[in-house]
């Protein structure tokens, strides 16, 4: 087990670094001056010239990679040109804000989804199974930002139900800052149910035509026997892959909906700073998503023979 987790957490290694890379390579691809453009048409030389000494652009690109990922190796993604905020606080900040809403609309989305799905297999071509892959395909195509606008209109505008913009810390008064993030979880929570729904009925079905179920089922063993005894572990391990994914998707790419209900993300802070030409936050936003993205690829791998008991660690 130990070596799987070694082996596993070397194989990342270097896709940290090749994004690390791209980073940095996307940021210098943009045309102009970053200095300039940070400062605006009114910049004078001076302030030209320390901006650019404060981000290394007077050293050669090599040089610029060179300092900039030795600083990260000490926690280092520098300094926020608007706010003047380290980045990586600043970063740590937005993404608690981000992962409380992702980790609870996942959660939920897998608690319906996935029994939703297996139902839908063990029926198949019923009504039932009509109705849940029908609306599981309905929610797959809705746009989250059209589905939030949605809520917006019907529980914030029409019912008057729940506060339409803004947020709240939990720390400050946790029923407000709950009734603050119901939207955009059950937003998160409807569409990724439809992509849940479909692939644990789509690997359930493959499970259901074995012959160890034929033979569950000439044993006796009642239907809800052989699907949680026998289907389920089988059956839920493509889905977990697909929950790995979504969750690495969603918690660097929530900045739509964050967007469309004012949350202080992750996403909301890359978009704002792609905006604000605050180049040092964008670097390190797209760094640590993709840092993110691949510590969850990794915790999924290694829980993986966990919900699958064909899948060993060694």
């Amino acid at each position: 087990m130990l070596r799987f987790i070694a082996r596993r957490v070397l194989m990342a290694v270097p896709t940290l670094f090749i994004m690390a890379v791209s980073v940095f390579a996307l940021i210098r691809f943009i045309p102009g001056d970053p200095a300039a453009l940070m400062l605006g048409d009114m910049a004078d030389p001076a302030g030209l010239s320390d901006l650019r000494e404060r981000l290394g652009l007077n050293h050669s690109l090599p040089v610029q990679f060179a300092i900039w990922f030795g600083n990260i190796f000490q926690g280092d993604l520098g300094h926020s040109i608007t706010s003047s905020q380290p980045v990586l606080p600043l970063i740590l900040d937005r993404f608690w804000i981000s992962a409380k809403i992702v980790l609870i609309a996942v959660l939920f989305a897998t608690l319906v989804a996935v029994p939703a799905g297996m139902i839908a297999a063990w029926r198949q071509n019923s009504l039932l199974d009509l109705v849940l892959v029908g609306a599981a395909t309905i929610l797959l195509s809705v746009p989250t930002f059209w589905l939030g606008l949605l809520l917006l209109i019907l529980f914030g505008l029409k019912l008057e139900w729940l506060p339409i913009v803004g947020y709240v810390s939990f720390s400050e008064d946790p029923l407000a800052a709950l009734l603050y993030i119901v939207m955009p979880i059950a937003t998160l929570f409807l569409h990724e149910m439809g992509v849940l729904i479909r692939m644990s009925r789509a690997s359930t079905l493959e499970v259901l035509r074995l012959d160890y179920i034929t033979h569950a089922r000439a044993k006796g063993l009642s239907e809800g026997a052989v699907l949680m005894r026998h289907a389920f572990k089988n059956a839920f391990g493509p889905t977990w892959t697909l929950i790995g994914l979504v969750l690495g998707n969603l918690l660097g790419g929530i900045a739509v909906v964050e967007t469309v209900f004012t949350i202080p993300g992750l996403g909301r802070l890359l978009v704002d700073s792609i905006f604000a030409r605050d180049y040092p936050v964008i670097q390190g936003c797209l760094l640590f998503i993709a840092f993110v993205y691949v510590v969850v690829n990794i915790v999924v791998d290694l829980l993986y023979p966990v919900f699958d008991p064909r899948v060993t660690a060694e």
